[in-house]
């Protein structure tokens, strides 16, 4: 869908055609509207198709009728496998006229759209992409609080019982702060070019504006690696406990099996065709039956026995010897 939008008296409007000092909104453009695109502005399909390939990294070239910049935004996508993703979006600098493309609508071109940012200029190139870059690592933060809020929910819950779902929530949250981690880091190393390149020229006030679009994107890094490390710190935990639980049935289970064993032992002695001091009397089935449940209940006890007996530690010993120490100590007054 193409929409052309035009600056009115309280804020943005839409126009009919691409004027001078538009902004021409391009989502999600089938194939007519990208040969609209060659045709009518001159865009390069190659610069197209890479804006529409989910895997392009942030960059910037430069060509004779305009200058590409390709950020990378966030997205929420709540019936996804992954809840969030992230998305490029090309931004084609004309002479004249903005022009965005990107595959599917997210909250930061909303942001633009219903002015949310304030300040927001569409006749000035350099602060369009500003305010764009500014309100997607806002996104970004906003988007990194909701996943850590998710995940200590997720975690509440995995500490009363732990569960295939809720794991697999967290493995989903660790995909998005990978792709978060990859696209803010690719934003990064494109804002250090748009500060030491001369493809655009800020003003003083704009290159305040680009530091504090450094910072919130760095902070963002941050908050994405910190998050990642947590997450995948309680990951492992987790798993340390499935394993150790795994163990402890697995214990059970053995335990089980070996008190059978002794009384099938038993059963099986006295069922081999030889003879035996029971054969020919009638209470022989109930005696054997009493052996080897005896024999079953002994075996259950000692079990039993040896689990409950607590182990000596290093640690005792030690913690008497200070005690009697400190009854040597002479007492203060």
């Amino acid at each position: 869908m193409i929409t052309y939008r035009i600056k009115g008296p309280n804020g943005l409007a839409r126009g009919e055609r691409a004027e001078k000092g538009s902004w021409v909104d391009v989502v999600d453009p089938n194939a007519e509207e990208l040969a609209l695109l060659e045709r009518q502005f001159g865009a390069i399909p190659e610069h197209l198709t890479d804006i529409l390939d989910i895997d392009e990294q942030a960059r910037i070239e430069k060509e004779d009728e305009y200058t590409l910049l390709i950020f990378r935004l966030p997205v929420r996508d709540a019936k996804g496998e992954v809840p969030y993703k992230t998305m490029p979006i090309g931004i084609l600098l004309f002479p004249d006229k903005i022009i965005t493309v990107c595959m599917a609508d997210c909250e930061t071109l909303e942001d633009l759209r219903s002015g949310r940012a304030r300040g927001l200029d569409i006749k000035n190139k350099s602060a369009f992409v500003l305010h764009l870059v500014g309100r997607a690592a806002i996104a970004y933060l906003r988007y990194l609080k909701e996943i850590n809020r998710s995940t200590a929910s997720i975690e509440r819950e995995l500490q009363r019982s732990v569960r295939n779902h809720e794991l697999t929530q967290l493995l989903a949250f660790e995909k998005a702060l990978v792709f978060f981690t990859t696209s803010l880091k690719s934003n990064e190393i494109l804002l250090e070019k748009l500060q030491a390149s001369k493809a655009m020229h800020f003003k003083e006030d704009e290159t305040e504006l680009l530091e504090d679009v450094v910072t919130d994107n760095r902070q963002a890094i941050e908050m994405a690696n910190i998050y990642s490390d947590i997450l995948s710190g309680m990951m492992d935990a987790f798993a340390s406990v499935i394993s150790n639980n795994l163990n402890v049935q697995m214990k059970r289970l053995t335990s089980i099996s070996v008190i059978l064993m002794l009384s099938t032992l038993v059963v099986s002695a006295f069922s081999m065709n030889v003879d035996s001091p029971f054969t020919g009397k009638s209470w022989a089935f109930w005696a054997i039956a009493g052996i080897a449940g005896s024999t079953s209940l002994v075996g259950g006890l000692l079990i039993r026995d040896r689990r409950r007996r607590k182990p000596r530690t290093l640690a005792a010993p030690a913690a008497a010897g200070l005690v009697q120490a400190g009854a040597h100590l002479p007492r203060a007054r």
